[in-house]
């Protein structure tokens, strides 16, 4: 019954989405836990001379620097991701030489907006031709983006298009959606606590863990679009979450220090940075600027000893403000225990 209750759930918002999204728009259906498959054409879309939406705060999709990229023919498709999934979408151009790029955005389900008039959005995530070579990987003619849900329904909008001067070429879009249809272990309401920052001044918080709540699903830290920590770290942050956040100012740069009152007690520590009008609360977080994390080490390391004080750094901003989470945990299920919480605002010089 639940399964089935699901999945008119999801049609029902399908049907909505269909009714909603312009003609330009083509709302494409993604059964769960296949990879569907769908022709396209660059010759049936058109410039879009405004990218001015992709290098906002708010959207953080891809730089001003790599507008070039995006200066062919764009093709849109939009999907609906259901509840505790992941998709990964990628664009195979059937010309090997061919020079394309792919974004999307995630948005919730009542919100229809297609840019270049989109002022926010939940995530947003670009592929494209890489200027120089990077350490240990390897690029062909595909181009990939990936987005997940937890409790959430949202709508994904998709772009295709090609680099400057590239109007035409045919391509197939692949959508490898995995979807868990039951979530068997609900996921209590992870609260949120504010603070102010200033640049060149500490703020200094007391807090405990029993204010915090534990978060079930860990996976978003170890995604290439986060990087905060890998799977093997996950039992140093299992116990509780106690979540900061407060506006990161411009030119400056973040140090963030959690002291235990208990030298006995294992803490760890995480902090990521997204675009200022976003919203992401673990475990909604597909994509960050940047995400640090430290935990107790596994082994020593060369030169350095660590006590119970848990340190991240190097979460700088430039010439744009971020909202800034700080999570302070317990390591293998702790849930109580009091804590200073010190962080650092220092002027980028």
């Amino acid at each position: 019954m639940k399964k089935f209750t699901l999945c008119i759930s999801i049609m029902f918002l399908l049907v909505q989405a269909y009714a909603q999204w312009p003609s330009q728009v083509k709302m494409i259906d993604c059964p769960s836990n296949k990879v569907s498959s769908f022709k396209g054409d660059l010759s049936q879309g058109e410039v879009m001379d405004d990218l001015s939406w992709a290098s906002t705060s708010s959207n953080a999709c891809f730089p001003a620097t790599q507008n070039k990229k995006f200066r062919g023919n764009h093709v849109f498709y939009a999907m609906v991701i259901p509840p505790y999934s992941e998709v990964k979408i990628t664009v195979v151009p059937d010309d090997k030489n061919s020079n394309f790029s792919i974004y999307g955005y995630q948005i919730g389900i009542s919100n229809y907006s297609v840019v270049p008039n989109l002022a926010t959005c939940v995530s947003c995530e670009a592929d494209h031709k890489w200027d120089y070579a990077k350490a240990g990987k390897v690029q062909d003619h595909t181009r990939s983006i990936q987005f997940n849900s937890t409790t959430g329904t949202y709508n994904i909008f998709i772009g295709v298009s090609g680099a400057e001067g590239v109007v035409s070429g045919t391509f197939t879009l692949n959508v490898d959606l995995v979807s868990r249809i039951q979530n068997d272990d609900a996921q209590e309401k992870v609260k949120l606590y504010t603070y102010t920052l200033e640049a060149g001044k500490e703020v200094n918080l007391k807090g405990k863990l029993e204010d915090g709540v534990k978060i079930n699903d860990l996976s978003w830290a170890w995604r290439s679009s986060v990087a905060c920590f890998p799977e093997t770290q996950k039992p140093k942050f299992t116990g509780n979450h106690v979540l900061f956040v407060a506006t990161q100012p411009e030119y400056t740069e973040i140090e963030v220090t959690v002291v235990p009152d208990d030298k006995n007690a294992n803490f760890s520590i995480y902090a990521y940075q997204v675009g200022e009008g976003k919203d992401a609360v673990v475990p909604n977080l597909s994509s960050c600027m940047s995400c640090e994390a430290e935990h107790k080490w596994d082994y020593k390391k060369a030169g350095k000893t660590q006590d119970h004080t848990r340190t991240v750094g190097n979460l700088v901003s430039m010439n744009g403000r971020y909202k800034l989470y700080i999570g302070v945990v317990g390591a293998n299920g702790l849930a109580s225990g009091g804590f200073i919480l010190k962080i650092k605002c220092l002027k980028q010089q």
